[in-house]
């Protein structure tokens, strides 16, 4: 009796341990692939009706349904880094040129208008001056520690851009792949908390979708809002170039960073070009202008998902500071599925019912 119960114990902890294992090497190996699949399955969950409204304009093809999706995010995600990461190699290709050059010629007389520079001005001449007198070999050991911590700098920036692009290029990948197959990948989702927890295990699933939705409605009507509040501004003050300056402020607030950086700058600009009036004006205009998606997010989930709004708001909040703009996503459907699940727990607690029985 003992024996065999030495023996069940022996292979069910050889068989978790196993089963760990096996786990953590496929972590492991999946490392590169969890932050763009976590993304990909944010996005395609929260745009399925989008796809699915695509797919009825398309005669009810997924292929070209799916092909029209992968293209738009293309455009959204994977072009402006693109350009981004060319102009960042460019630009060191011309330092490098730059710094070439005066490493074989020296460094010349210096310009005229450097001498007009306020403090520092004739200090600078007379070290240009300095150092234009000795000669290429003295410029290039003078110049040599800066040009390894710039050349450093700028393979950081353009290898953290090169890594973002190919980011972004597998999470356009997954996406792609989720859109064809995404019936498939949800019914394999719910079978598998089915399987771990029954009909509350499906019920969960269910609501982290309706949550990653509601999230993505509240991120995307927040921004529109805000944005067009603060475009308005900007054009009836007279700001010059408002048609860009609302484009940022579109990007930053899809980004979750909000109009804050460009609206600092175009208070400073209102109180230097225009009236004091208007300029106070526009200052106390845009104030609750920087702090309405704080407010109007919120209220926008809430709607889709039934949950206190101070879970909503903690789930926000909580979640962008634990694990960034992702996080938008994430901490609504940690606390929804946790509150939902706690609340059936405690609703279904024997004890309760034990003592109604006895009564």
């Amino acid at each position: 009796m003992n024996t065999g119960t030495s023996h069940d114990l022996t292979r069910t902890t050889l068989g978790v341990l196993i089963i760990g294992v096996l786990i953590i090497a496929s972590l492991w190996t999946m490392q590169a692939f969890i932050g763009p699949l976590v993304w990909a399955t944010a996005i395609v969950v929260a745009t399925w009706p989008l796809l699915m409204w695509v797919q009825r304009k398309l005669g009810n093809s997924r292929g070209w349904a799916t092909t029209v999706m992968v293209l738009v995010m293309i455009v959204i995600f994977v072009v402006p880094f693109w350009a981004a990461l060319g102009a960042m190699l460019e630009a060191s290709a011309n330092g490098v040129d730059v710094v070439r050059s005066y490493l074989e010629n020296g460094l010349g007389p210096p310009p005229s208008w450097l001498g007009s520079v306020p403090v520092a001005g004739e200090r600078l001449t007379a070290e240009w001056q300095t150092l234009s007198a000795a000669g290429p070999e003295e410029f290039a050991e003078t110049i040599r520690p800066y040009v390894k911590s710039v050349a450093a700098w700028l393979v950081a920036v353009t290898g953290g851009f090169g890594g973002l692009l190919g980011h972004f290029l597998l999470t356009v990948i997954i996406s792609g792949i989720l859109y064809a197959t995404g019936e498939k990948a949800a019914a394999g989702v719910r079978a598998f908390a089915s399987r771990l927890a029954g009909k509350r295990g499906d019920e969960a699933v269910i609501l982290a979708g309706q949550s990653v939705q509601s999230v993505a409605l509240g991120v995307v009507v927040t921004a529109l809002v805000q944005t067009a509040l603060v475009g308005i501004s900007f054009f009836v003050a007279g700001l010059p170039h408002p048609g860009l300056l609302t484009a940022i402020v579109f990007v930053l607030c899809i980004a979750q960073i909000g109009p804050i950086l460009v609206l600092i700058p175009a208070c400073i600009w209102m109180f230097s070009h225009a009236s004091g009036m208007a300029a106070t004006i526009f200052l106390i205009y845009s104030i609750p202008m920087a702090l309405l998606d704080n407010f109007l997010r919120p209220i926008l989930i809430s709607r889709g998902v039934e949950l206190p709004l101070i879970l909503i708001i903690a789930g926000v909040i909580g979640g962008l500071i634990a694990f960034g703009v992702i996080g938008l996503f994430i901490g609504p459907v940690i606390l929804a599925v946790t509150y939902t699940s706690l609340g059936v727990w405690i609703s279904e607690q024997p004890g309760a019912a034990e003592s109604k029985s006895s009564s």
